[in-house]
């Protein structure tokens, strides 16, 4: 059975209470597999020319009405501060955006902890040069039908005068929709109350719809603040996109250096990342790798961390616990459900090669982008990004960073508890180093027909 197929098997129609014909299909809609597709990166050259995009591209943008159906493309759509900007949005609307929003991801670097080789000033030049208005995104299960529905976008974007494509990323394609590190993702992606699903086994109770998407209430029982007028904000959501090269030379070099044999080097990788390339956690699989467990859905996510409260099957540092501890004992104590973010993550470049330990495979064009989206996007991944990836003090672990998407020092380790005594384990380098990255707003249906007008 497909992903999707799998995914209709949970879904009750009669508990739906969200707007779904309003909310952008991808909000809620798992990226397929096998996935294609393309990021388009606009600028509008004038406020008529990106009015005129939105009214062009509106008809093609999927809403999530039946959701839990990807098996066709589609497409969706954000705007960037300096977007709603270009396209003459009362200054009352701009200003009830969120700071963070408003003054843009890289003058949030200290924030972010965006330092070193992730600083701002080293990011591709698109990124630099602040001219990035919207990012336009098609997602599709087959080669055919992305390479057509790219193709009819991009002469929408001809027969509008006054805009220009600044950037433009194609991804997927990957052999079993591995990521640049060669292991199957987004398999922890939480379950929203009103979306009609059923969370699968390990998912916890669905998290409150306003969390995620901006009109309904949250965790708190309240509506968060959102941007004015409530047509312009209402079913709306946030989105943090961060584009990473990935050095898989040097990833591969750390994983031969600490372990001295194919089957210990693969242990080492499920302890850096929490599962099995295949997916499989290691929570459930500590000895070795069970493909089957990682491709099956009700079992993949079914488990907790209570029986593992030193970490020796998952490391209280490894990538997966960090970005969600589940009932992980912490030190420093966080509403886990508060930080639960939406992750439709995509793999550009070639395939993962666990052989290539050369320099020169750092240096070749792979990586993921990271796309988070929620209603507090900017605070949440601002969050994880200062606490829980580039610190280790919530778990017990002081400046031990995430081993995957943290920057690293040369004196840093990555910690594995054993009996009767723990192994640290030098030589972290930075294996992702961020290129770039923006926060946007991905407005509802009726909110971009409200941009496309003159205001």
């Amino acid at each position: 059975m497909s992903l999707f197929g799998k995914l209709r098997s949970h879904i009750q129609e009669h508990t739906v209470t969200l707007d779904l014909d309003d909310i952008q299909a991808t909000v809620l809609r798992l990226r397929p597999e096998p996935y294609f597709g393309t990021h388009f990166l606009l600028h509008f050259r004038t406020p008529e020319s990106g009015r005129g995009f939105i009214r062009r591209v509106a008809p093609h943008i999927a809403s999530a009405e039946q959701w839990w159906n990807g098996d066709h493309p589609w497409t969706a759509v954000a705007l960037s501060y300096a977007g709603l900007e270009a396209l003459d949005v009362p200054r009352s609307s701009l200003q009830s955006f969120p700071e963070g929003f408003r003054v843009g991801m890289a003058a949030r670097a200290t924030q972010l902890l965006d330092t070193g080789p992730n600083d701002p000033k080293r990011w591709d030049k698109v990124f630099r040069e602040e001219k990035i208005h919207a990012a336009l995104t098609v997602f599709a299960p087959s080669e055919a039908s992305w390479r057509e529905t790219a193709t009819m976008l991009e002469e929408q974007f001809r027969g509008t005068p006054g805009l220009s494509i600044v950037g433009r990323d194609d991804f997927g394609a990957q052999p079993g929709s591995r990521n640049s590190l060669g292991y199957k993702d987004l398999i922890s992606n939480p379950a929203i109350e009103g979306s009609g699903v059923t969370p699968f086994p390990g998912q916890g109770p669905a998290i409150k719809a306003g969390e995620f998407v901006l009109g309904y209430p949250g965790e708190a029982g309240i509506p968060l603040p959102m941007p004015q007028p409530d047509v312009l904000g209402r079913n709306g959501t946030f989105v943090a996109f961060r584009k990473y090269h990935t050095r898989a030379g040097s990833f591969n070099r750390f994983l031969r250096d600490n372990a001295s044999d194919e089957e210990s080097r693969e242990l080492l990788a499920a302890k850096l990342v929490g599962r099995w390339r295949s997916g499989a956690p290691l929570t459930l699989a500590p000895e070795q790798d069970d493909p089957d467990l990682g491709a099956d859905p009700h079992r993949n996510n079914d488990f907790q961390y209570k029986h593992d409260p030193d970490g020796l099957q998952v490391p209280a540092g490894s990538h997966m616990r960090r970005m969600n501890p589940r009932d992980s004992e912490m030190q420093l104590m966080a509403d886990v459900n508060l930080h639960r973010i939406i992750r439709r993550a995509t793999a550009f470049g070639p395939a993962y090669d666990a052989d290539a330990i050369t320099f020169e495979e750092d240096a070749v064009e792979r990586g993921l982008h990271f796309i988070f989206m929620s209603a507090r996007a900017m605070e949440t991944v601002e969050f994880l990004q200062r606490n829980w990836i580039n610190k280790g003090e919530f778990v017990g672990l002081g400046d031990e960073r995430d081993p995957i998407i943290g920057v690293q020092e040369p004196q840093l380790t990555f910690t594995i508890p054993k009996t009767p005594v723990r192994t640290r384990v030098h030589g972290m380098d930075t294996f992702n180093e961020l290129k770039g990255g923006e926060y946007f707003f991905m407005p509802g249906l009726a909110a971009l027909a409200w941009l496309g007008q003159e205001h």
